[in-house]
């Protein structure tokens, strides 16, 4: 093993542990293909699927993938109006599986997530009947001010920059803790447990997926 893969390794098995505590599903992929084949031994054939905007299952190819097999998939991408991708946003609710990424978390297990419309956190915190969350090692903070600080000033004004929209971090890459009309840090988002226990399940991989 290379030293990074040794820090990988002792990192990932220390949060596992801190997930367990915290009533998280918990698992260590290295490889997308071992990702890939964790997805979806979790997820039972005929389950209903769908995501919220995030670059990490995109990146993985899952929604192809997904879309291959024996599942009810809601692919909000595919919608062609507003109005579409706002249903597709409220039948998240009752889908079996919703699957996401993180904007940080810390050693010890606290997810940071921070939205704009709030329809992610809000179906990470109530309705898929089980939240499946893939997260890189390189989304790790010390502790939860700093997972905040990163989701603050890493993640949000490289997805502001995604979407190209008019606030101040998007046009000099540092959050200024605006009020702008097209801010994406309207909601943020503390996960610090996992209830009903085990609805939660965390996916931890030396890819340095997202943002």
């Amino acid at each position: 093993m290379t030293p990074q893969e040794k820090r990988n390794e002792r990192l990932a098995q220390k949060m596992l542990r801190s997930l367990q505590r915290r009533h998280f599903e918990a698992y260590y992929c290295r490889t997308r293909e071992d990702i890939i084949q964790q997805v979806k031994a979790l997820i039972p054939e005929g389950s209903s699927i769908t995501w919220g905007g995030t670059m990490t299952v995109r990146d993985l190819g899952l929604p192809a993938i997904l879309k291959q097999g024996n599942y009810e998939v809601i692919d909000r991408d595919e919608a062609t109006t507003e109005a579409e991708k706002i249903d597709a946003y409220r039948r998240a609710f009752t889908c079996d599986y919703y699957l996401s990424s993180v904007n940080a978390i810390s050693e010890d297990g606290v997810i940071v997530n921070i939205d704009g419309n709030g329809n992610r956190v809000a179906a990470i915190t109530w309705g898929p009947k089980r939240v499946i969350f893939i997260v890189g090692l390189n989304k790790v903070a010390q502790d939860v001010p700093a997972a905040l600080q990163r989701a603050r000033s890493t993640a949000s004004p490289i997805n502001a920059a995604r979407f190209d929209i008019d606030t101040p971090c998007q046009k000099d890459g540092v959050c200024h803790n605006c009020n702008s009309p097209q801010s994406i840090c309207n909601y943020i988002h503390f996960t610090r447990n996992s209830h009903p226990a085990g609805r939660h399940i965390v996916i931890l991989t030396d890819l340095a997926l997202g943002y």
